[in-house]
């Protein structure tokens, strides 16, 4: 994506299910725990950089010593940052005694993160900027080591507002409104609740005290904990948490929103947010490894006993496609096939846009993510070309001469590597003038690759969003090179609606595609349509969010997706370029026969899996029409 966005963060669960010794004998070090920690956050690392955290958990600790620690970071390179923390202290120990650092019962009582339980969190932030206090796991602490929660997740919920007024109405007294600290406190409610359950049966029985706090810990409902807790959640989720006694779970949304993967065998249990990054730590393979289903949460118990539960009755899964066409690592080997059929799905349309003149046309991608889809579009056009030599040669006939058919033969299409963004450049310079000629600069591009003012440029990127980096950069950029034609080309449809499950994406006035639909309607003297549009909206705003309908759908309808996308060439064109300019989007149902199993497109088509998309999507086209630049839940 050329213009950056944030989106899903990434989260880490992990469980040793031996004792710190056991890896000290077999691997050679107690650490084997909390450095594949490390690995499994640095290999997610493109989920989040706007912060990182970690919560470590011993078990088994006497009263009065510390079991539970965490570390959060909002600087730069976070990661680094917290291990470099961890590790100061091991550091000084091995200087003045190694023997002591390899001693596993040593590190359990002095160090802080020998533990066997660990919660790791990678933030993006969509609420609450970069402030520490938004970075997660966040903590509920107490004396009962049962009613002790650790939560960190990749998640966004609509209907805050509802929850918010549940707790209030409960007698409680929440410290903010979010969606986090609202999460962590209904889980924590109703985790209070099932201890006050089970203490009062204990107690009823005779049980002293010091037992039943005990008993609790082995027999605490975590199913109907997490069950009663995300009974009326509308948004996506992947929620990790650690109770202090040592059970741990992940949940997942019941429409399958949000990603989670998840592995186990006699020594270790890992949840993530993406597949490979497990097969990369642990070295497993992808069969291995399962998806957490939709409506479930992994419940990994003191014990040792992993499960999956079914906590809530599972919807029709809809998972984001958004995760398969840019966000989730390319490495994942069904998103790697997936963005190959993306681009190969594009070529009829690049075909029937440059005429078939492949011989006058030069393909490229920008940016690096778009890679893996660029090639889609390579094997696609090299697949036409099959079928064009075999009827070349049939047309030539038997007297066809070795120079001709070596001719035919050499057709291929022409592929350079047209821009090299230098990572080391900086916008870092506040006022406008200054900011915007260094955006100039962010892309290098190679000269001498384009024949001047006869060449298509055919640009790969992965999607489109505010069209404000092809404006203000890329295409000033490209333009240096003289083409005849730009064509710039989205693995994605046009993105059209708010998301409010994960990505920040929240304000319509923001997305290109609903500008060019804007300016359309008031060109086309349709402006009733967004007067009619604005009165529905606002009929509904107080309506509960399951009787709301998205009427914005209405603002696009009297458009073709070509017309769209036209006019958003005509939007992101600056002035002072040369070469046409064309931008071509992946259509909707080109989408979904490349991804089949990710379905989830309602920042395409505005069919919001969960009622309270069609809230937020009303709200974000009030704020828009209100001049409200805020975001829209």
């Amino acid at each position: 994506m050329s213009e950056a966005i944030k989106h899903e963060c990434g989260i880490v669960v992990l469980r040793l299910l031996k004792p710190l010794g056991y890896y000290q004998k077999k691997y050679g070090t107690w650490r084997y725990g909390l450095d594949k920690l490390y690995l499994l956050m640095e290999k997610q690392h493109n989920r989040g950089q706007d912060g990182a955290g970690v919560v470590g958990l011993k078990l088994d600790m006497q009263p009065g010593l510390k079991y539970m620690n965490r570390l959060r970071s909002n600087r730069l390179n976070p990661i680094q940052d917290i291990f470099e923390r961890i590790n100061e202290k091991h550091i000084d120990i091995n200087k003045s005694n190694p023997e002591l650092l390899n001693n596993p019962e040593f590190a359990k009582d002095n160090l802080d993160f020998a533990a066997e339980l660990f919660l790791g969190h990678l933030r993006y932030g969509t609420f609450g900027g970069n402030n520490i206090e938004f970075v997660h796991p966040v903590l509920r602490v107490n004396n009962w080591r049962s009613r002790t929660l650790a939560v960190a997740g990749n998640f966004n919920l609509t209907n805050v507002d509802e929850m918010f007024k549940y707790l209030v109405d409960f007698g409680q007294h929440p410290k903010d409104v979010s969606d986090t600290v609202t999460a962590l406190e209904m889980i924590g409610l109703h985790m209070d609740e099932e201890n006050q359950l089970l203490f009062r049966n204990y107690k009823n029985n005779g049980y002293p005290n010091n037992e039943i706090s005990e008993l609790i810990e082995r027999n605490i409902d975590l199913v109907k904990v997490l069950s009663e807790a995300t009974t009326n959640w509308d948004g996506g989720y992947v929620i990790g948490g650690l109770l202090g006694h040592g059970d741990a779970f992940v949940a997942r949304d019941p429409w399958g929103i949000r990603p989670a993967f998840y592995y186990h065998d006699d020594e270790i249990a890992v949840v993530t947010s993406e597949r490979p990054v497990i097969q990369t730590a642990l070295n497993v393979t992808a069969d291995n490894i399962k998806e957490l289903k939709p409506g479930a949460a992994l419940i990994i118990r003191r014990n040792g006993k992993v499960s999956e539960d079914l906590i809530r009755v599972p919807k029709k899964k809809t998972p984001c496609s958004f995760e398969r066409i840019y966000f989730s690592r390319g490495t994942d080997m069904d998103i790697y096939r997936e963005r190959l059929r993306l681009g190969e799905y594009l070529v009829p349309s690049i075909l029937d846009r440059i005429d078939n003149d492949l011989t006058n046309s030069v393909f490229s991608f920008i940016p690096n993510t778009a890679e893996t889809a660029f090639y889609g579009v390579l094997k696609g056009l090299e697949d036409s070309l099959v079928e064009t030599k075999k009827q070349m040669i049939a047309d030539a006939g038997q007297d066809i001469s070795d120079s001709e058919l070596t001719a035919i033969l050499n057709l291929r299409p022409r592929v350079e590597k047209i821009a090299v963004k230098d990572v080391k450049l900086r916008t870092f310079i506040s006022q406008d003038d200054g900011r915007n000629d260094l955006v100039h600069h962010v892309y290098d591009i190679t000269y001498g690759t384009i024949n001047k003012n006869i060449d298509n440029l055919i640009v790969v990127d992965d999607s489109i969003v505010r069209g404000t980096t092809l404006s203000e950069s890329i295409l000033r950029i490209l333009d240096r090179l003289c083409p005849k034609h730009i064509f710039i080309v989205s693995s994605a449809p046009q993105i059209r609606y708010p998301d409010c499950y994960g990505i920040d994406m929240t304000k319509l006035g923001d997305f290109v595609a609903f500008r060019a639909a804007i300016e359309l309607l008031k060109e086309r003297k349709m402006e009733n349509i967004i007067d009619e549009v604005y009165e529905k909206c606002k009929s509904q705003q107080y309506l509960p969010k399951e009787e709301i309908i998205n009427y914005v759908k209405h603002i696009y309808k009297p458009f073709t997706a070509d017309e769209i996308s036209d006019k958003i060439a005509s939007i992101v064109k600056p002035n002072d370029i040369n070469a046409e300019l064309s931008i071509i989007f992946q259509s909707i149902e080109s989408l979904h026969k490349a991804i089949p199993d990710h379905n989830g497109d309602w920042y395409f088509t505005g069919d919001y899996p969960t009622p309270g998309g069609n809230k937020v999507v009303n709200t974000s086209f009030i704020n828009y029409i209100e001049g409200r630049n805020e975001r829209s839940y």
